[in-house]
């Protein structure tokens, strides 16, 4: 079994969170949590890029247009179009002409549920419906129903892995593992050492 601790997520700060100077407060909130920062990097994407890291599930633009459709339904819209792969087509070319606008901030994060902390911590999709104490819920106002109206992306600020697996696919596409650095935080002995050995002298 894989430990646990070893847990990577791979963190996009996008154009729109680097152009509004939020870098150094997004990636304080993933750090006080206890996770560690172990890849970081500023690349601007190419829209190659920006398409196998979408693509890198067979199925993105139909779940990414379900997605959308279902939100616009939610809230008593009509969305633009009722087949999900024409509406993730919309979205993924969107995304391309969003992601490559200006520079990315790549990060990784590692620890224990990295997943699940970074996308609690994150926020959802929407920043509308994110909630207050989320970086999206606190940092911007965008909704689907303005960016459709703009015909552009949701500016929502970060992109976070789904799960592990994805993870795993989507570090490789913005980092070699060389880049990758294994190291040890002081914080880790709390965290993680089950008796909380040599707190005292």
């Amino acid at each position: 079994m894989a430990d646990r601790k070893k847990e990577k997520t791979l963190v996009l700060i996008k154009p729109d969170g680097v152009q509004r100077g939020l870098i150094g407060e997004i990636i304080k909130r993933y750090e006080r949590t206890g996770l560690k920062l172990v890849a970081l990097k500023m690349v601007v994407p190419t829209d190659e890029m920006v398409e196998k890291h979408y693509l890198i599930d067979p199925q993105w633009k139909i779940k990414a247009g379900q997605k959308s459709i279902e939100s616009y339904k939610k809230k008593g819209l009509q969305p633009p179009s009722n087949n999900p792969e024409e509406i993730g087509e919309r979205v993924l070319n969107s995304l391309k002409k969003y992601l490559a606008s200006g520079p990315v901030i790549a990060m990784v994060f590692e620890g224990i549920n990295a997943v699940g902390i970074v996308r609690k911590i994150t926020g959802s999709t929407e920043p509308l419906s994110s909630d207050v104490g989320t970086i999206r819920g606190d940092f911007t106002i965008d909704s689907y129903e303005v960016a459709d109206v703009d015909n552009r992306a949701v500016r929502n600020l970060i992109h976070a892995s789904g799960s592990s697996e994805e993870a795993e696919k989507e570090i490789n596409i913005w980092f070699q593992p060389e880049e990758i650095i294994n190291y040890r935080l002081i914080n880790e002995s709390i965290l993680y050492d089950v008796n909380l050995d040599g707190i005292l002298e």
